[in-house]
């Protein structure tokens, strides 16, 4: 029984956040896409530096741990990056579509990050159910904007709304592999939690300095500094806010 509610909290968590965040970022926020790159970049950096960093010193790694497995991390994703360029200019060679690589990234980051939560949701479950279902509500409630910043980079890159959709799906469907995982083989899955944190944090933190913030630097305009000035600081309110209001049960 206690493996069937893993998977019915995992599964709800992790795909009824992405269609919350989709009836947002899907219905009114696409003709705004450009805008919002600066939101995004907000949500993304906050998520990195004031929830998955510290959440891997808190479940066992010292600070020079973390700064190496970051450094690893962002050079993995620069070689991800590179060898996302050289496919799509491969493609673009040869008159083939193909997205811009921070998609890729994206997935990849946001994906690690839901099977950590997976994992998190099984050991609050194994602990007492009470306390399984009210880490589950708190990690939906978490995962909403991080999902909406996901909308909002890849409608960005130019990803059309039903791709978007399914990627962000596949991406929260992590999370039930998190919590079959964490079930099975607890201990295990634990320990690998601190290194998963620090590489979804090195995505994030790539994909915004990376990818995101040169690309607000091409608008140049005091209006344009001021408007990107004002989401990117609602951005960092709203991960600030929602830690809170309903912080991690971790």
């Amino acid at each position: 029984m206690t493996l069937f509610y893993i998977l019915v909290a995992t599964l709800a968590a992790g795909l009824f956040s992405v269609l919350l965040a989709a009836t947002v970022a899907l219905t009114w926020l696409p003709r705004f896409a450009d805008r919002m790159v600066a939101f995004a970049v907000g949500l993304l950096l906050t998520f990195a530096f004031t929830d998955l960093l510290p959440e891997a010193m808190h479940l066992g790694f010292d600070p020079r741990e973390v700064g190496l497995v970051l450094l690893g991390g962002l050079l993995a994703f620069f070689m991800l990056e590179k060898v996302a360029l050289w496919r799509h200019d491969h493609r673009h060679a040869q008159g083939l579509p193909s997205h811009s690589p921070r998609v890729a990234m994206i997935v990849v980051g946001d994906g690690l990050h839901n099977f950590v939560d997976g994992v998190l949701i099984a050991a609050a479950f194994l602990t007492d159910p009470v306390l399984g279902w009210t880490t589950a509500l708190a990690v939906l409630a978490h995962e909403i904007p991080q999902e909406m910043s996901d909308f909002m980079v890849l409608l960005s890159a130019g990803v059309e709304k039903r791709r978007a959709l399914l990627l962000n799906a596949l991406s929260g469907l992590a999370m039930v592999a998190g919590g079959v995982l964490g079930y099975i083989a607890l201990h295990q899955a634990e320990t690998a939690i601190p290194y998963v944190l620090s590489v979804s944090a090195a995505s994030f933190i790539y994909i915004a300095v990376a990818d995101l913030v040169p690309e607000l630097h091409r608008k140049r305009q005091p209006a344009d500094w001021l408007s990107q000035g004002l989401l990117l600081t609602l951005g960092l309110g709203t991960v600030l806010l929602i830690g809170e209001l309903l912080p991690h049960s971790h």
